[in-house]
C-alpha cells in the first residue's frame, strides 16, 4: 500500500481541525499582532545604551507574543482532550503514533508561515522608530533573524503541544508554561548567568541577538531548544500510547 495515500488523509483531517477551532486561527493572527505591536513600541523607545542590540529590540515583541505560538500548541492538542474527541480521531486513525506526529507535522506548518510574516513585520516596525541605530545591521543579520524567530515560535508551540499531549490538559500546560516564560525563565536568567542559555526560550532567543554572549551561537541556541522540543513530543506521544482515550 502506498504509505503517501495513507498519510494524507490524516494530514487533511488535521488541517481542517485547525481551520475550524476558532481559538486557534484567534491564537496566530495575536501572535502576528502582539509581536509586531511591541517590537514597534521597543524600537521606538530603546536606542541606545550599554549593550543595546539593534537586532534583539527590533525583534524583542517576540518575547510577549510567544506566548501566542505557545498558546496555539497546547490548544491545538488539548481540543482532542474534549469528551469523545479523542475516541473520534483514533477511530479514524488507529495508530496513535502516526495520528500524533500528522498533529504536530500541521501545527508546524501553520505556525512557521505565520512567524516568517511575523518576524519581517516586527522588523520592519522596530526599524522604522529605531532610525539610524539601526544602520549597522546588514541583510544577512537580518535574514538569519528573520528565519531563526519563525523557527524559534514553531519549536516552541511545538514544545506546548508535547506538554500538552503529557499532562492531558491546555488550561494545566498554559499554566505551567505562561508563568515559566515570563518570570521564572527571567529571574533564573538573571540569577544563573550563562546557564540560563541553556532554558528552551532562553536558548531560541540566541537566534534574535545580533552578536550573543555565552556559550552558544544562533544556531546552536535553537538546536537546544529542539531537543527540548523533541523531548516534550517523545513524552507526550508515549503518553498518549499509554494511557485510554
Amino acid at each position: 500500500m502506498d504509505h503517501t495515500l495513507v498519510r494524507t488523509p490524516v494530514l487533511r483531517s488535521e488541517w481542517l481541525k485547525i481551520r475550524t477551532l476558532r481559538s486557534l486561527p484567534g491564537a496566530l493572527l495575536a501572535l502576528f499582532a502582539a509581536t509586531t505591536a511591541f517590537s514597534a513600541i521597543a524600537g521606538v523607545s530603546e536606542t541606545s545604551g550599554p549593550g543595546f542590540d539593534p537586532l534583539f529590540t527590533a525583534l524583542s515583541g517576540v518575547v510577549p507574543g510567544q506566548i501566542a505560538a505557545v498558546s496555539f500548541g497546547a490548544m491545538a492538542v488539548s481540543a482532542e482532550f474534549h469528551p469523545g474527541a479523542l475516541r473520534l480521531s483514533l477511530a479514524a486513525v488507529p495508530r496513535r503514533g502516526r495520528w500524533f506526529a500528522a498533529k504536530a507535522a500541521v501545527i508546524a506548518a501553520a505556525v512557521f508561515p505565520v512567524g516568517l510574516v511575523t518576524a519581517a513585520a516586527a522588523l520592519l516596525a522596530a526599524r522604522a522608530g529605531l532610525g539610524t541605530a539601526a544602520g549597522g545591521l546588514d541583510a544577512a543579520e537580518q535574514v538569519r533573524a528573520v528565519v531563526g524567530c519563525a523557527v524559534y515560535l514553531t519549536l516552541m508551540a511545538l514544545f506546548a503541544a508535547g506538554v500538552a499531549a503529557l499532562l492531558r490538559s491546555g488550561v494545566a500546560t498554559l499554566s505551567l508554561l505562561i508563568p515559566f516564560l515570563l518570570v521564572v525563565s527571567f529571574v533564573i536568567g538573571d540569577a544563573t548567568g550563562t546557564l540560563a542559555d541553556l532554558l528552551p526560550d532562553k536558548a531560541g532567543q540566541l537566534v534574535l541577538h545580533e552578536r550573543p554572549d555565552g556559550t552558544l551561537g544562533p544556531w546552536s541556541g535553537l538546536a537546544v531548544t529542539a531537543l527540548w522540543t523533541g523531548a516534550a513530543l517523545l513524552l507526550g506521544g508515549w503518553r498518549l500510547r499509554r494511557r485510554d482515550a
